[in-house]
């Protein structure tokens, strides 16, 4: 048979081959300068063969525990992925890194000079200082306007005794010579306030999530308008100073019941500073021996019988107590839970004697007379506890022995423990005793962007009856009685966020609250 002939080939499909034949050579000279670069892995090591020999069991290193809790495992604590609990604990990690990450600088050590450090800017730059005013004291789910306690609620009040409470509870009214929006007392949200125990006017401390500290004398008096018919004339700014005298949250305050021209308070930037307004010289008084130590510090309070001692609680879980005259690291600090303490207090006549609430659902009564166990385990005696369903947010003492809580189960709940003096050291409470005597409805999800709820009680009552004052979310501070009956539900116009921060003079009806825009609010 003839040869087969090769078909003929088209230019087209030879220039394709071409092609191919060259992409081959470029891909081949790649593989090959890959190979130089990347190298091969290693091949798989042979496991040996088992030896028939006993294994000999190694003795275990103990590895070095972290300074701080772990975080914990919700699925193993059997939470729901949606749970408030969560939520709640979520809110406050988000809180806690979100300071770190705005701190852009570590806390201030040593003294500050109140000229030195104070803000800058419209509401702080007017008139008369009024530190100047404040030297010599001398030592003496919401909805916005929706009312849940109303004159009707005063009116129909049979007991006489409690409506004449209640009348003049409601009587307070706001402040009338600045507008609410015109008294700016910090540039950022308040997060704690206080007044100074003075009873010759109202005088107010205010502290924001930036740590300036922002003071205001209630008692000036607005300047006359030369020309009262001119409608455009604008009244002059309150006058208010500002400094800034942590870097991070101002988160309480104390006044010292020794020292009228002292104000101590305390940051989540692990200091706790002393004011003297006399000489005008912010003082650090505690603060961590090593400058890198993350304490931040959740509530601080003083014991009425010895003003050298301060005590302190932390977002660590931990309670603390430093006596200013020793060395920072002779203080005691003792861990009491894995989780945040969000407030606490001193018992005002039996200051052996503390209630801490914490996010561990928890109020706990500790008596610092009987500090036992070592190291880490070493804490006071735990003389009761109370659990709550969801977190507990402060824990109050009263005068009168009662303790007021605020949690996120949307209640008040009001222990009663009039006996509290007799307890011995040790004492071990009751699951009864340690229940609340009284418990109120209230809305407490305050969410991200308004601050904690916290029950304040008005702490040496001219009239002797024991009441307590907390934000309301429909923008209201509310006033409650030690029994649980509700005195007053405070409002005014102008009033146009929670004024979520509230306090109570300590002898005076008088009551102030604090907004996450800054601003104040006074009722006289």
């Amino acid at each position: 048979m003839p040869p087969k002939k090769e078909p003929a080939i088209s230019a087209f499909e030879r220039k394709r081959l071409e092609n191919i034949a060259n992409n081959n050579a470029i891909l081949s000279g790649i593989s090959t300068t890959a190979d130089k670069i990347i190298p091969k892995p290693a091949a798989p090591k042979q496991k040996p063969k088992r030896s028939s020999a006993p294994r000999v069991k190694r003795e275990t290193v103990p590895r070095e525990l972290p300074a701080r809790a772990t975080r914990q495992s919700s699925r193993l604590a059997g939470l729901d992925a949606d749970s408030t609990v969560l939520k709640r604990k979520a809110e406050v990690e988000a809180e806690v890194e979100s300071e770190k990450a705005r701190a852009k600088r570590l806390r201030v050590s040593g003294d500050l000079k109140l000229g030195d450090i104070k803000v800058e800017g419209r509401k702080w730059e007017a008139g008369v200082d009024v530190m100047a005013a404040l030297k010599g004291l001398g030592v003496r789910g919401a909805q916005p306007g929706v009312r849940t306690f109303t004159d009707e609620d005063v009116e129909e009040t049979a007991d006489k005794k409690l409506k004449d409470l209640r009348l003049r509870m409601s009587g307070l009214k706001l402040y009338e010579k600045w507008a609410v929006n015109d008294i700016k007392v910090v540039p950022q949200r308040v997060y704690s306030m206080g007044f100074h125990p003075t009873e010759d006017k109202p005088i107010i401390f205010a502290g924001d999530k930036e740590g300036a500290m922002g003071v205001f004398d209630a008692s000036q008096a607005v300047p006359k308008i030369e020309d009262d018919e001119d409608e455009e004339a604008e009244y002059p700014d309150p006058v208010i100073s500002a400094f800034k005298t942590h870097s991070r949250t101002i988160t309480s305050f104390h006044f010292s019941s020794a020292d009228a021209n002292a104000v101590y308070s305390a940051s989540y930037d692990s200091s706790i500073r002393k004011l003297d307004l006399d000489k005008g010289i912010s003082t650090e008084v505690f603060a961590p021996a090593d400058k890198n130590e993350d304490l931040p510090i959740s509530a601080i309070d003083m014991p009425a019988t010895d003003p050298n001692v301060i005590i302190f609680s932390t977002l660590q879980g931990s309670l603390g107590r430093h006596d200013m005259r020793t060395k920072v690291v002779d203080a005691e600090i003792w861990g009491l839970t894995d989780q945040k303490i969000g407030g606490f207090s001193l018992h005002p006549l039996h200051s052996h004697l503390v209630a801490t609430a914490s996010l561990d659902r928890t109020l706990k009564i500790w008596d610092l007379r009987k500090v036992s166990g070592k190291g880490d385990l070493r804490h006071p005696a735990l003389l009761g506890e109370h659990e709550s369903r969801l977190s507990v947010s402060h824990a109050s003492w009263s005068s009168g022995g009662h303790v007021a809580t605020s949690s996120y189960d949307d209640r008040i709940k009001i222990y009663s423990f009039p006996d509290a003096g007799s307890w011995s050291a040790g004492q071990n409470l009751s699951d009864r005793q340690m229940a609340p005597a009284h418990q109120i409805h209230h809305n407490n999800q305050t969410g991200r962007w308004v601050t904690i709820l916290k029950p304040q009680w008005q702490q040496s009552p001219r009239d002797g009856l024991h009441k307590f004052v907390i934000g309301n979310m429909n923008r209201f501070v509310d006033v409650f009685a030690a029994n649980g009956e509700q005195l007053a539900q405070l409002d005014g116009d102008g009033i146009t966020a929670v004024p979520a921060v509230a306090h109570f003079h300590p002898t005076m009806d008088w009551v102030t609250g604090g907004t996450a825009s800054g601003k104040l609010c006074l009722w006289m």
